[in-house]
């Protein structure tokens, strides 16, 4: 930006600062704010040097401050919504078990592991990479050397052995 155009761009500013911080502050409801963003939108209005020359240059650094306002107000809406969330589950800290909850924890995994006990090796190995490594039903398939039919209802199948464990069975 040359000489002549920074003061152009200093002019316009203090002609119109007071008026692009009431504009602001009407957006972003905060006069302290809204100066902020005022002064941002000049730094931003000045150092676009490789810019084509702006036919209405008030109404541009209007738009500057309309965005920026806008963007300020986009991203106080997302750290409010953060603040407010409830934090996910595994982020929380683990509470411990009473006596008895630890009991009946380690009953249900007793079940389980005799239910899976129960299984053919390639029924146990269907379900354990479904469910405890998060293989997808044709990927299963492949190191079976089976079809993804077969592969599902082997998952099916030992899911329901251990739902039966529970009572939690199909009813047919």
């Amino acid at each position: 930006m040359t000489l002549g155009q920074h003061s152009t761009a200093l002019g316009l500013f203090a002609t119109h600062r007071a008026a692009l911080i009431d504009y602001a502050s009407g957006i972003v409801g905060s006069r302290a704010q809204a100066e902020e963003l005022v002064q941002e939108a000049f730094l931003r209005f000045a150092a676009a040097k490789d810019r084509p020359p702006v036919e209405r240059p008030a109404a541009y650094l209007y738009r500057i401050v309309r965005n920026l306002a806008i963007d300020w107000i986009r991203q106080r809406t997302r750290e409010e919504r953060r603040q407010t969330e409830e934090p996910a589950w595994w982020m929380l800290p683990d509470l411990p078990r009473t006596p008895e909850q630890e009991m009946l924890y380690r009953r249900d995994l007793d079940r389980i592991a005799a239910a899976l006990a129960e299984l053919s090796p390639e029924a146990r190995l269907a379900v354990e990479m479904h469910r405890f490594d998060g293989y997808t039903l044709s990927e299963i398939a492949a190191r079976l050397n089976t079809s993804v039919p077969t592969a599902h209802r082997l998952v099916r199948g030992a899911l329901v052995k251990i739902a039966l464990q529970f009572g939690d069975g199909p009813e047919e």
